[in-house]
C-alpha cells in the first residue's frame, strides 16, 4: 500500500531530511568549536579574533589578500571561512600539559593567537612600506581595535590610505662608457620600467635583474645587479618623477685602486671531470696521471672507468672554447645533463685564467658524479576480487647506461594468478592467469633521421622506445595483447611547458583460442562488447601538450603565486596511413561493410581530442579553491564506425563526477542499472565535466575537501545498444549529472592518499530518481572513492 502526502507535507519532510543530514555532518565540527575559544587565553590578554583590512584606493592597485601577507600577526586559521577547527581541537585539552590527552590535543591543534600591540605596530609599518615601494610615497596606515571584554576577544582594523602614486616622467641612463650604453640600450625592448608608470621599487629591482641577465649572456661573467642603481628626482608638491639609472664601474680595492671597466670573459678550456672525487683540487696539472682525452676542443679527464662516450659529453655541452661566456648556455648544459639517469650530481665551475688583450679568460670545469648503473626491484601482490583470491609477482630490472650514453633500459616481468571459483578445483581449471613483459629504452637525445644536429640540440628532447606483451588465459578464452611505440619528450621554460610527440604507437590484440560460441554468448547483438574480445589492430600517432604558470614565467619572477593554472591537451589520430595504402593497393567503394584489414584484422580509424583546464586559487597557507573543466571528443570514420573500447570516454569515478562509481554514468540518459553487465555500454565519444573543490588543512597530515561535480558522456552516433546516449545540442545540458560530497586527504608530501564520499544531486538516467538531492538514499545515491593524488 502506498501513501501519498499533500505537497505541503512533502516539503516539510524534505526539509526535515535536509536538517538531519546537515546535522550529522556538522555535529562533529560544532562539538569541537563549541569549546570556548578563549579557554587558554591568559587573564588580561585578548584572543586575536579578526583582522580586517580596508583600502581606500581609487587606483585599484592593492587588494586585501595581497596586503595581508605583510602583517606580522593573523588570527587562528579558519576552515570554510568561519570555523577555527584547529583552535577548537587545542581548546579540548586541559590545563595539565603533562597528560597524554592534553599533549595530543595541543599537538594536533593550534594555540590561540594572543593579541600583541607591538606586532600590530610592526604590521602597520610593513603595510606602509609596501605601499611606498609601489610608488605611493604619501601612504598612511591607521589602526583601530574593537575589544570584547566578556569573551576576551579583540578585532584589529587596518585602514590603508595610499593616496596618489608618483609617476615616472622621464628616464635617463648613465654608463661608464659608450660600449655599455650600446649593449644595454640595444635590449631596451625587454625593459619593464617605462615613463608613465608608477615608481614601483619592485619593478625597478626586476629591471636590474633583466639587465644583469642580458649582460651575463654577452660575456660579462662577473656582473651582478648591485652594479645598477636608480635615483629619483622629485619636485615638492608634484607627483612627477625624473628617474636616473646608473650602471656603476667595478668597486675599488686595495690591490686595484684604479677602477677598470667591467670585464668581458671568453671560454678558454672546457674540462670534463667524470668523478667528483678527483675534483678536490681543480687544476690541469693535478690530472696528469689521469686518462686524458681531447675531443673536439674539450678535455675529458677519466679518473674512473669510461662510462660515458666523449661524443655524448660534447653533444650535451653548450659551453665551447673560444666563445664568450653566456649564462643561458650554462643553464642549457645543466638541463641537458639533468636528463642523464647515470649521473647523480652535475656541477659547473668557472676559474679565471688571465687575459688576451682586453678579454679575460675562463676555464670551465664540468664535474660529474655517477650514480649506480644497475638496479633490481622485486614486488609481491595479493588480490581479492569479490572473494576470488589471487597472487602476483613482478621483477623490474633497470640499467641506466646500457650503451655508455646514459641510455636507460627498463624491463619488467610480471606473473599473476587468480582462482575464479574459490574452491580447490579452481586452482587447476577455473582460474585466470597472466604473464606480461614490459620493456622500455630511453635515449637522452632526439633520435631521428634527416634532422640536423643543431636542431636536435636546440630541442633537447629524450627519445623513448616502449614494447610490451601480455598473455592472458581464462577458461573462456586466451588473449595476447601487444604494444609498441616510439615517442619524444621535451620541456621548455623550466618545466612549465612539456611536450610529448608519438609518431607511431601500435596496439595489437589477438585471441588464438576461445570456447565455442563464446563471443556469441556474451554479446550476440553488442558490437562494443564483441570488439573487446575480437582481434583488433590500432596504429596511431599523438601529440600532447602541458602548460602551467607555476613559479613565474621568468627566472627573476620570485613572488609567491596565489593563482596557478594548468592546461593539458592531447590529440591523436589512427589508421590514416593504413587507409591510404589500402586505398592505393585495393580500392573498395563500401569499406564499411567490407572493411580493409591488416594481418587479417580490421584496423581502427579515428581522431580524438582531449583537453583539461585546472585553476588553483590559494586563499592562504591553509585554504585553497580549485576549479576544473574538461572536454573531449573522439570521432570514428573511414574504416571504423565505433571508437575502440579503450579509446572511449567514461563517466564517474574518483576523477570524474564522484557521485557515481567508475563507468556507471551515462552516456546521456542511458539507464544503466547493473554495473557488472552495463559497464561495457557506459562509455561514449564525447565527455564534458567540471568540478569546484574547496581544500583546507586540518591537522597533522589530514586535509578536508568539499566538492561539487557536474558532467556526463555522450555518443557521436545513435547506437542501438546505448539508447539515450546520442549528443544533441538542444538537450545535452539537461543530461548533465551533478554530485556533491566531502573528502579526507592524507598529505605525506611525496604522495597524497584521497578518500572521497560523493552523493548524487541530479541523475539524468531515464527511469531513475532525477533529483536525489531532494530524496537522498544512502545506498542508492552515495559512492566512495579511494585514490592517489588530487583529482585535478
Amino acid at each position: 500500500m502506498q501513501t501519498f502526502l499533500p505537497r505541503k507535507n512533502q516539503i516539510k519532510l524534505i526539509s526535515i531530511k535536509k536538517i538531519v543530514i546537515v546535522s550529522i555532518i556538522a555535529s562533529p565540527l560544532l562539538l569541537i568549536c563549541s569549546c570556548g575559544s578563549s579557554r587558554h587565553v591568559p587573564m588580561g590578554s585578548y584572543l586575536l579574533d579578526k583582522v580586517n583590512i580596508k583600502i581606500n584606493d581609487s587606483t585599484d592597485t592593492f587588494n586585501e589578500q595581497e596586503m595581508s601577507a605583510y602583517l606580522r600577526q593573523l588570527p587562528n586559521h579558519k576552515m570554510l571561512w568561519s570555523i577555527k577547527f584547529r583552535l577548537g581541537i587545542y581548546n579540548m585539552s586541559g590545563n595539565d600539559s603533562t597528560k597524554w590527552w592534553n599533549k595530543w590535543a595541543r599537538k594536533l591543534g593550534e594555540a590561540p593567537v594572543i593579541f600583541d600591540s607591538t606586532l600590530m605596530d610592526t604590521g602597520k609599518e610593513q603595510l606602509q612600506k609596501a605601499m611606498v615601494n609601489r610608488g605611493f610615497m604619501g601612504a598612511v596606515v591607521e589602526t583601530d581595535t574593537v575589544r570584547d571584554d566578556s569573551k576576551r576577544k579583540i578585532q584589529v582594523n587596518y585602514i590603508l590610505n595610499p593616496g596618489q602614486p608618483h609617476i615616472i616622467n622621464s628616464i635617463d641612463y648613465i654608463f661608464p662608457d659608450t660600449t655599455f650604453r650600446t649593449l644595454v640600450l640595444n635590449d631596451s625592448a625587454s625593459f619593464i620600467v617605462k615613463p608613465g608608470q608608477s615608481l614601483d621599487r619592485n619593478q625597478l629591482d626586476l629591471q636590474r635583474e633583466i639587465i644583469t641577465q642580458n649582460l651575463r649572456n654577452k660575456g660579462y661573467y662577473n656582473f651582478v645587479k648591485e652594479f645598477i642603481t636608480f635615483s629619483a628626482d622629485t619636485t615638492e608638491g608634484s607627483k612627477s618623477v625624473d628617474l636616473t639609472m646608473t650602471l656603476n664601474p667595478p668597486h675599488k680595492s686595495n690591490s686595484n685602486p684604479v677602477v677598470p671597466n667591467h670585464e668581458k670573459f671568453m671560454i678558454r678550456n672546457v674540462v670534463f671531470i667524470t668523478d667528483y672525487d678527483a675534483a678536490k683540487d681543480i687544476s690541469l696539472a693535478t690530472y696528469q696521471a689521469l686518462d686524458t682525452l681531447v675531443y673536439k676542443k674539450i678535455t675529458i679527464l677519466y679518473n674512473n672507468k669510461k662510462y660515458l662516450r666523449p661524443s655524448v659529453l660534447y653533444e650535451n655541452c653548450f659551453i665551447h672554447p673560444g666563445e664568450l661566456y653566456k649564462q643561458t648556455e650554462v643553464d642549457k648544459t645543466y638541463q641537458a645533463f639533468s636528463r642523464f639517469g647515470i649521473l647523480k650530481f652535475i656541477n659547473i665551475r668557472f676559474i679565471p685564467q688571465g687575459k688576451i688583450g682586453d678579454t679575460s679568460l675562463l676555464d670551465a670545469y664540468v664535474v660529474l658524479t655517477p650514480a649506480k648503473s644497475q638496479s633490481m626491484e622485486l614486488q609481491l601482490e595479493g588480490t581479492n576480487s569479490e572473494g576470488d583470491l589471487g597472487v602476483a609477482a613482478s621483477a623490474t630490472y633497470t640499467h641506466r647506461n646500457i650503451a655508455k650514453g646514459s641510455e636507460t633500459l627498463t624491463a619488467k616481468l610480471r606473473g599473476a594468478y587468480e582462482s575464479l571459483s574459490g574452491d580447490l578445483d579452481g586452482l587447476l581449471h577455473n582460474r585466470y592467469m597472466e604473464y606480461s613483459l614490459d620493456m622500455g629504452l630511453n635515449f637522452p637525445k632526439f633520435k631521428a633521421p634527416f634532422l640536423t644536429e643543431r636542431f636536435k640540440r636546440r630541442i633537447n628532447a629524450t627519445s623513448e622506445l616502449n614494447i610490451s606483451m601480455s598473455y592472458q588465459e581464462r577458461p573462456e578464452y586466451t588473449r595476447i595483447i601487444s604494444t609498441a611505440g616510439w615517442s619524444y619528450k621535451w620541456i621548455y621554460n623550466k618545466n612549465r611547458n612539456r611536450y610529448v610527440l608519438t609518431p607511431i604507437d601500435i596496439n595489437y590484440v589477438y585471441l588464438p583460442e576461445s570456447t565455442n560460441n563464446f563471443i556469441d554468448q556474451i554479446a550476440p547483438d553488442n558490437p562494443l562488447l564483441r570488439y573487446s574480445y575480437e582481434d583488433h589492430f590500432i596504429m596511431r600517432s599523438a601529440f600532447s601538450f602541458y602548460h602551467s604558470n607555476k613559479k613565474g614565467s621568468s627566472p627573476w619572477q620570485k613572488s609567491i603565486q596565489n593563482n596557478i593554472y594548468t592546461i593539458r591537451t592531447n590529440f591523436e589520430f589512427a589508421g590514416n596511413l593504413l587507409f591510404a595504402i589500402s586505398n592505393i593497393l585495393e580500392h573498395r567503394s563500401n569499406y564499411r561493410e567490407d572493411p580493409y584489414k591488416v594481418f587479417g584484422i580490421r584496423y581502427s580509424q579515428y581522431v580524438k581530442l582531449n583537453s583539461d583546464f585546472s585553476f588553483l586559487h590559494i586563499i592562504d597557507s591553509r585554504n585553497s579553491l580549485a576549479l576544473h573543466v574538461g572536454f573531449g571528443v573522439g570521432y570514428p570514420y573511414g574504416n571504423s564506425y565505433v571508437l575502440p573500447f579503450e579509446k572511449r570516454f567514461y563517466g564517474g569515478g574518483a576523477n570524474g563526477v564522484r557521485g557515481w562509481d567508475v563507468r556507471t554514468l551515462g552516456p546521456g540518459c542511458y539507464p544503466g542499472t547493473n554495473s557488472m553487465s552495463d559497464f561495457i555500454n557506459q562509455c561514449g565519444d564525447i565527455r564534458f565535466d567540471m568540478s569546484l573543490e574547496y581544500r583546507t588543512k586540518l591537522f597533522w597530515v589530514l586535509e578536508l575537501g568539499a566538492f561539487v561535480d557536474a558532467g556526463n558522456i555522450w555518443t557521436i552516433h545513435n547506437y542501438s545498444n546505448q539508447p539515450g546516449g546520442l549528443f544533441k545540442f538542444n538537450s545535452f545540458y539537461k543530461q548533465l549529472a551533478a554530485a556533491y560530497g566531502l573528502g579526507i586527504r592524507m598529505d605525506f608530501s611525496y604522495f597524497l592518499l584521497r578518500f572521497d564520499l560523493g552523493m548524487k544531486a541530479h541523475n539524468p538516467a531515464s527511469g531513475q530518481e532525477h533529483w536525489p538531492i531532494i530524496h537522498p538514499q544512502w545506498k542508492r545515491d552515495s559512492s566512495f572513492h579511494f585514490s592517489i593524488g588530487y583529482p585535478f
